[in-house]
């Protein structure tokens, strides 16, 4: 009985050091990140709350820089990336997890996207580059950007609907096809409303890492210094859309954080630091969305 006891007594203590261990992670996390994020806000301040550095246009003169083309051209990226990556990568978790063959060739193809997911993003610079660029003979624009990333995160939306679809029990499956309903009404009506919460939480998380990322846009040729918006989505006159936006230089936030860090000005790096934390805001913001997204969605799932 006595070893029983301290058998008990050593494995609660094993637990309490894990969970210790596990607190002061987070600790460290959570307190580099406000370290961090409290340094910038320090450097930025002076214009991070000025309305006219969200309202103009980046200049050699540190006074009269903005970020509203950067600003705008993040967003429109994420857009993009949203419209390809997500239909697509949906599209193939539910092939893969569902409907694809347990073979050699499918287990060829899902060791190539675990592999994808690890690549380094310049890689997928390099491949739009040399297939779209210089193959296809694509402008360096929106749309070539926009692609790279998609490939980027491409591999993160499939990992991620075949997780959601696989946390789903087989008894959902199981009731559905006994009442007669086809593979496809299964996937339709039961498995795509269930798993929705982690698809949409994937998503927003690799949207997260696209807005950080700098170099397949450098390497594609977005432009580091630009004074000016893409045209307007949408038109006066018929069709009412207008779609040369998707053919305009670029610039991203974190290409032009590149461009002021990298002057000597001590007025520039105080304009990278208001822009990092105008980006890390975003990405935050993109991370909570995903929670409460999540949260809601589970609450009104039933099973």
């Amino acid at each position: 009985m006595r070893d029983v006891n301290r058998l008990i007594a050593r494995r609660k203590l094993q637990d309490r050091l894990f969970s210790l261990l596990g607190m002061a992670c987070t600790l460290v996390g959570v307190l580099t990140l406000v370290v961090l994020l409290s340094g910038l806000i320090r450097d930025g301040s002076g214009r991070l709350f000025d309305p006219a550095f969200y309202s103009s246009f980046p200049s050699a003169r540190a006074v009269r820089a903005g970020i509203l083309s950067p600003l705008v051209d993040s967003l429109l990226l994420a857009l993009l990336t949203v419209l390809l990556a997500v239909p697509l990568g949906v599209a193939a978790g539910v092939y893969l997890e569902e409907y694809a063959p347990r073979n050699w060739l499918t287990t060829i193809i899902e060791i190539n996207i675990a592999n994808l997911a690890g690549v380094p993003s310049i890689i997928f610079g390099l491949l739009a580059l040399g297939f779209l660029i210089y193959g296809l003979g694509m402008s360096r624009s929106l749309l070539v950007g926009a692609i790279a990333l998609s490939c980027l995160v491409l591999p993160i939306v499939i990992v991620t609907t075949r997780e959601a679809l696989r946390a789903i029990p087989n008894g959902i499956r199981e009731a559905a096809y006994a009442l007669g309903a086809t593979k496809w009404q299964v996937v339709q009506h039961h498995l795509l409303p269930y798993s929705l919460g982690g698809i949409a939480t994937g998503t927003i998380i690799a949207m997260s890492r696209a807005l950080g990322e700098s170099a397949p846009l450098m390497t594609i040729g977005a432009v580091t210094f630009i004074s000016f918006l893409p045209p307007a989505p949408w038109q006066s006159n018929f069709p009412f859309v207008n779609m040369q936006w998707l053919d305009s230089e670029f610039t991203a936030m974190p290409i032009q954080m590149f461009n002021w860090i990298s002057r000597p000005q001590a007025e520039f790096t105080r304009l990278a630091a208001a822009a990092g934390v105008v980006l890390i805001a975003m990405t935050l913001s993109l991370n909570a969305a995903a929670i409460t997204l999540r949260y809601r969605l589970r609450k009104r799932i039933k099973w």
